[in-house]
């Protein structure tokens, strides 16, 4: 089907919820994506986050594959393999005890929500302002953006929002109604946030001294992005509950929250569910995920290749940059202006980068990336901010 065509149909036919550039990406290969007429994309977008092992992973396709052709979904009715052997992996990569698998980060955080109220018998949730959670109702509550919140009010009550990378701010809120509070170790959608070093740890500390739940949302973070398989352990803690998604399954819808063991049997049979969650097609291409991940050393690239690019980021020279940061392979650029434009232009030569909180170019690539395509890629963008200068 033609470009325009498919933009005609995806107008008449599909919600129009999403803002897209009007290319159609047909496949990809490692670190590269391909539009219908054959031009190459390099792909620091990685699914937002997703594909972790790149584009096109023969070993990959071939393991799901064989599960699909093996069975598909015979639902959380019966056994299946794939979904033990996955949570026995994700118990033992947190360090805590039972996994409840669904099909996204959202429904990740609805679970724990759930989790919480049960265990605790209270309902009051501190998260932070600009946090980003997910858009059902539940995660949405939590999420600290009052623009996406906004025309979906009246939201579920019980949260509170106080300034993120404030331990403080987190104590002084803390009520005898307190159940949780849910962290991301960095805000990704809120622009690539990073909080000082041992905030993780206070907030630890925190929830143990008032005796609250501590919960990670590591949709973002997690699957070893930023250099570890969890982002919490760069502070040598361990949370109550942690989320994971996005990169897990490489792009395969999936969510897990992983709890305590004496959390987790807070839920009894009938309390939570999932029709496709935990599906033996999703679990076996989390499996594989992991294992490929541990095996070829990604978080330790993911580590190499983020420290390379923030020092190739820093080293351009623009009035229109005001910072960078990032940990592993999760980056922004945060710029004071043009941020727009430098997107388009990037995109037209042929780089993705995404652009979130309207002014920060955030760069997720595989965990895969190579240096050369890094200099490919970054070249190609600082020749995208020259041309606004």
């Amino acid at each position: 089907m033609e470009t325009n065509k498919v933009i005609e149909l995806e107008k008449k036919h599909v919600m129009q919820t999403y803002s897209r550039p009007k290319i159609l990406l047909d496949y990809g290969v490692g670190c590269y994506l391909f539009d219908k007429q054959g031009k190459k994309y390099i792909d620091m977008v990685g699914g937002l986050a997703t594909c972790l092992l790149g584009h096109g992973n023969k070993k990959f396709a071939d393991a799901v594959k064989k599960q699909i052709e093996k069975i598909t979904n015979p639902t959380n009715l019966y056994y299946t393999e794939e979904q033990v052997k996955l949570a026995e992996k994700l118990a033992d990569l947190s360090g805590l005890g039972k996994c409840f698998l669904s099909n996204s980060g959202a429904e990740s955080i609805e679970a724990a929500i759930k989790l919480v109220r049960k265990r605790t018998k209270k309902t009051h949730i501190i998260s932070t302002k600009e946090a980003f959670h997910g858009r059902t109702f539940g995660s949405l509550a939590a999420t600290g953006k009052e623009k996406i919140r906004n025309p979906f009010k009246p939201m579920l009550s019980g949260f509170l929002h106080v300034k993120y990378g404030n331990a403080s701010a987190i104590e002084k809120a803390i009520t005898k109604k307190t159940a949780a509070v849910i962290v991301e170790p960095i805000q990704g959608e809120a622009g690539i946030i990073m909080p000082e070093k041992n905030y993780l740890k206070s907030v630890r500390e925190i929830c143990n001294k008032h005796n609250v739940l501590m919960v990670l949302d590591e949709i973002q973070t997690g699957c070893g992005r930023t250099g570890r398989f969890f982002a919490y352990e760069h502070e040598k803690i361990k949370p109550d509950i942690v989320t994971l998604a996005k990169g897990l399954a490489n792009g395969i819808p999936i969510g897990a929250t992983i709890a305590t063991e004496d959390i987790a049997n807070s839920l009894e049979k009938g309390d939570h569910g999932s029709t496709f969650g935990g599906n033996p097609v999703a679990c076996c291409a989390a499996n594989f995920t992991i294992e490929y991940v541990l095996k070829n050393k990604l978080m330790q690239n993911a580590e190499k290749q983020g420290d390379f690019i923030i020092k190739k980021l820093s080293s351009i020279k623009s009035r229109h940059i005001a910072e960078i940061r990032g940990k592993g392979l999760m980056i922004g650029m945060e710029m004071k202006d043009k941020a727009p434009h430098i997107q388009k232009n990037c995109l037209e030569k042929g780089l993705l980068v995404n652009l979130t909180a309207e002014n920060v170019l955030r760069f997720l690539p595989p965990l895969t990336i190579s240096r050369k395509t890094i200099d490919e890629g970054l070249g190609i963008l600082q020749e995208a901010i020259e041309n606004e200068n």
